[in-house]
């Protein structure tokens, strides 16, 4: 078995990748993925004894982040990328380790592995790689859960990053990484004792969420109703895609003036709704739609790309545009062209691609029109009165959180039809990009309310349970499964598996999630959930309704 991978939706078989990642990543790639992730766990074993003692150290800090971001789904292919990782890895480790020796402290995790294996050769790593995967743990039910959590760490270290690029951090979730990273080698916890903490890491996850958003809208503003262009204009173009809006703010201002137009991709077209984007007149509109048409789409556009995060598809061996993809930050492929991380104080540098784009055609229009969005907490909430009045009347008789994210597998069409198929006194609540399978539909208002309300980014999810929230205080509600809200959301990668955790955390139940169950919940582990939080996958579009509307 050249590799073990099922941490997406799309795990072969519905079991978990072998030889090949669905997503395109080869086996030495995903085995390096999990030495890093091995790697930060040797730095927890030691920077968590010295942040018990109130010592603490950006670098590492960032590093906890960063190396869980590489390996998220579709974010980073680049081999050698990941091992200068690991490599730092060690070296933060063992400088850790030599501070708490200078203190006469020795970490409680100092005789694992994590903590005492040392760097050899490139192939010396690359064969230490295929011996601390996921298999390792042998138990059924204890892997389950231990990669549960990592993968809801990996999601909430994403959301953490983008807050950390805008100089939101909290050392209690750092504190908390550290802490579930060495759960997830101790041999002493039982599986009782692995389920109070996955539900824990999603209380840390409201918790990045909330800080995230706090960031976001300090830096921007608040999300306000936007109608986005779709077209383009007769300028060359920037596609900028992924999630960090750290990195769009530089390039607006890096382009203003310039002659280069910059659109968004996927999941960055939120960023059209923020206030302190809209100043710049060149910032046009949204190109294309969801992560996995790129192959496409960035054929037509002619110009360059950037990837800010995942999800980047391995373009084709015919593609036209792979001498156009730039990456940053935690993403990366082998061939593309990778934009340093920003200095202290500092901006990132992008006049390359920006130069690039000067030599390029305009992009093809693919598409007419606009899309709507920008309903995130805040602007909901000033419609709060409007919305509870038409609950009261019976305008709407039901919200529907279909948040999450897209993939490419047929069977997603589930959720175009299902939008189509819902009731006109229904109303659909989303985040992520799942959104594009039906944000372009034309399913029209309930007195002037759109049927689509678009919060955002997936991490913009907060903005739901927030509302959510706030509707069960207006109503004066008990509990929050007593609001006319149900939830038919669909997953792909980790940052949707935080998600769902962080809605276990707030007491959410009854979540239905598609197109297919994770591969890596055991028969049991999913058994829990289901018993214990209503966790139910989805059948057909017609069946779900009459369980939804019932």
């Amino acid at each position: 078995m050249g590799m073990f991978c099922f941490q997406c939706q799309e795990a072969a078989k519905g079991t978990g990748c072998t030889v090949k990642g669905v997503c395109g990543k080869k086996s030495n790639v995903s085995n390096l993925q999990d030495l890093l992730i091995h790697s930060a766990k040797g730095v927890a074993a030691y920077s968590s004894e010295l942040r018990n003692m109130g010592i603490t150290d950006k670098k590492t800090n960032k590093y906890l982040l960063e190396s869980l971001f590489i390996t998220i789904t579709n974010a980073n292919f680049d081999d050698i990328a990941i091992i200068k990782a690991v490599e730092e890895g060690v070296e933060i480790r063992d400088n850790l380790k030599k501070q708490l020796a200078a203190k006469g402290v020795t970490a409680k995790f100092a005789n694992h592995d994590v903590a005492t294996w040392q760097l050899g050769s490139f192939e010396e790593n690359t064969a230490k790689s295929e011996s601390v995967g996921v298999l390792r743990t042998e138990n059924e039910d204890v892997r389950s859960l231990r990669e549960l959590i990592t993968y809801g760490l990996k999601g909430l270290a994403a959301y953490a990053h983008h807050a950390m690029n805008l100089n939101k951090e909290q050392n209690e979730i750092y504190a908390f990484i550290e802490k579930a990273l060495l759960a997830t080698i101790d041999d002493t916890l039982s599986a009782d004792q692995l389920v109070a903490l996955t539900l824990e890491t999603g209380k840390y996850g409201v918790d990045t969420m909330a800080l995230l958003d706090s960031a976001n809208t300090e830096a921007y503003g608040n999300p306000e109703i936007t109608e986005v262009n779709i077209g383009v204009s007769n300028k060359p173009g920037i596609l900028i895609s992924g999630h960090d809006l750290k990195d769009i703010e530089e390039l607006l201002a890096q382009t203003d003036g310039t002659g280069v137009d910059v659109y968004t991709h996927s999941e960055m077209l939120p960023a059209h709704y923020y206030p302190a984007f809209k100043k710049y007149k060149h910032f046009i509109g949204n190109y294309g739609s969801s992560w996995w048409a790129q192959n496409e789409e960035f054929e037509t556009f002619n110009g360059p790309i950037l990837f800010t995060t995942n999800c980047i598809v391995p373009p084709k061996s015919t593609s036209k545009y792979a001498d156009k993809v730039y990456t940053t930050g935690a993403s990366g492929f082998p061939g593309f062209k990778h934009i340093a991380d920003r200095t202290e104080g500092g901006a990132k540098d992008f006049s390359q691609i920006i130069e690039h784009a000067k030599k390029c055609a305009a992009p093809t229009e693919i598409e007419t029109g606009t899309i709507v969005g920008g309903f995130a907490h805040n602007q909901v909430l000033q419609l709060a009165d409007k919305v509870v009045d038409a609950v009261k009347t019976g305008a709407i008789r039901k919200f529907f959180v279909m948040a999450g994210c897209d993939g490419r597998m047929k069977d997603r069409n589930y959720y175009t039809e299902f939008a189509e198929k819902l009731p006109k006194d229904t109303v659909i609540l989303t985040a992520g990009c799942a959104k594009y399978r039906y944000n372009k539909l034309q399913l029209g208002d309930i007195g002037g309310i759109p049927r689509v309300l678009d919060a955002g980014q997936c991490n913009d999810s907060y903005s739901l349970a927030v509302i959510a929230l706030k509707l069960k205080e207006v109503f004066e509600l008990n509990d929050i499964n007593e609001l006319p809200i149900a939830y038919n959301i669909a997953w792909y990668e980790q940052k949707a598996v935080i998600v769902l955790l962080a809605l276990l955390s707030l007491g959410v139940k009854n979540i239905h999630l598609g197109p297919t169950l994770p591969a890596f919940l055991s028969p049991n582990v999913a058994k829990v959930l289901i018993e214990n939080f209503g966790i139910a996958g989805i059948g057909t579009v017609d069946d779900d309704m009459k369980i939804f509307l019932s």
